[in-house]
């Protein structure tokens, strides 16, 4: 039902767009020949609201991976540098939950571990909503700041590392085998805020499967019992999306992101001193403000990713045709 939905309304977005088109045209040749300036006026506006409602069905066109459509796990983790690194990731996570909320999608932290003095070690965040994996996939990999510190009392400029992971989250539509043999299962106190209980009990879930050193983790319930089956469930996506990244990596001659994550492999450098600058190192785009990026306004290198993605797709497929 959800993909028939899906298909229908991409059907009906298209015959839509073809009846505003044709209305426009009609009507601006009618104004053109009554000499009406505001008709003309009237429908330039019309075709310019079909211009950008083409533009944005364009986009979400390129929503049509397999996984596309489903919820996105996405973990953060500080790299070198302390303080610095940690505080940046927290920011990191910041900026993805104000995009989320900015689209009405719903995000929901599942681990946390805070910072030796200031911000998080690592994060996991779920988020739920139409296309979230689409939208997400090409944010995994490392993101650079470079800032005036505010914990340097020399007021020195520091470059910090994160890196962002994406994952889908798998439906009862697609089955991932995990044999219990091959996964390590470690329970923990949970930190952070959570009440009496959370802190006192072993709730915490922490599981490693061995083949492929996956590590998850859970503490956002206050069972262990839950937290146990949140991990399965984020254990299952984490193998079926590396998985994916095989398969895309022969079909488009791409590497897999996650292994070859790397602190020289930046996607994206946020520049906020000597002067404004975010850069896509991807796809060449960029943009002065930063605080507004910082604040969750993402989509314009989300969807030159996801064009530049696709194009690669149909670059391959004419290659090995030849």
């Amino acid at each position: 039902m959800r993909e028939r939905t899906k298909l229908e309304s991409g059907m009906n977005a298209i015959l839509s767009l073809e009846r505003d088109l044709r209305d426009g045209v009609e009507l601006a040749e009618l104004a053109e020949a009554e000499g009406d300036e505001s008709l003309i006026s009237e429908a330039q506006d019309g075709l310019k609201a079909a211009q950008a409602r083409a533009s944005k069905a364009e986009l979400e066109a390129l929503l049509s991976g397999e996984a596309d459509s489903n919820d996105a796990y996405i973990e953060f983790n500080s790299g070198a540098g302390g303080t610095e690194s940690q505080d940046w990731t927290e920011m990191l996570m910041r900026m993805y939950l104000r995009w989320a909320g900015a689209r009405g999608f719903k995000a929901d932290l599942l681990e946390e571990q805070g910072g030796d003095t200031a911000g998080i070690k690592s994060a996991t965040v779920l988020v739920n909503g139409e296309n979230a994996y689409g939208w997400l996939k090409t944010e995994a990999g490392v993101h650079r700041l470079v800032r005036i510190s505010p914990y340097d009392s020399n007021a020195r400029r520091h470059t910090s590392f994160a890196s962002v992971w994406v994952y889908p989250k798998i439906d009862d539509t697609i089955e991932v085998e995990i044999l219990d043999k091959d996964v390590r299962t470690d329970t923990y106190r949970a930190s952070g805020a959570g009440g009496q209980h959370i802190n006192k009990t072993d709730s915490a879930v922490r599981l490693t499967h061995m083949p492929t050193g996956i590590v998850v983790a859970c503490q956002a319930e206050r069972s262990q019992h839950k937290n146990r089956a949140a991990a399965w469930d984020m254990l299952r996506a984490r193998i079926y999306e590396a998985e994916l990244q095989k398969r895309e990596a022969a079909a488009q001659k791409l590497e897999d992101s996650k292994t070859e994550i790397g602190w020289g492999r930046q996607i994206r450098s946020y520049v906020l001193q000597p002067y404004q600058m975010v850069k896509d190192l991807r796809t060449g785009v960029e943009t002065s403000d930063t605080q507004g990026v910082l604040n969750g306004d993402l989509d314009q290198f989300m969807a030159a990713s996801l064009a530049a993605r696709v194009s690669g797709a149909s670059d391959t497929q004419v290659e090995d045709i030849d």
